[in-house]
């Protein structure tokens, strides 16, 4: 399970599992429930890769971000530094 700490959203964190590229599983800790659990469900057994060209760049009123948004930012860091650590775990 990674987890990524949001900056300017409602929601506070978000948990997600990844295996073979693919999102098995993500959830969010506090923010809007319906949207939150809404986004859940749709990125589920989603390409991190289609999430990220999907999400990336919607905001949330004038915060220059939103929940769906730290979600691409949080893929993308796992992509920059979750995929070397799977890859050590294996070895």
């Amino acid at each position: 399970m990674f987890h990524y700490k949001t900056k300017g959203t409602c929601s506070r964190e978000i948990l997600f599992d990844i295996e073979d590229g693919m999102v098995k599983e993500a959830s969010f800790v506090g923010g809007c429930m319906g949207n939150t659990s809404g986004i859940s469900q749709l990125v589920r057994n989603r390409s991190v890769d289609e999430i990220i060209s999907l999400l990336e760049g919607i905001e949330c009123g004038s915060r220059g971000t939103s929940c769906p948004d730290q979600l691409a930012h949080a893929l993308k860091l796992y992509k920059k530094n979750g995929e070397e650590q799977e890859k050590k775990q294996e070895e």
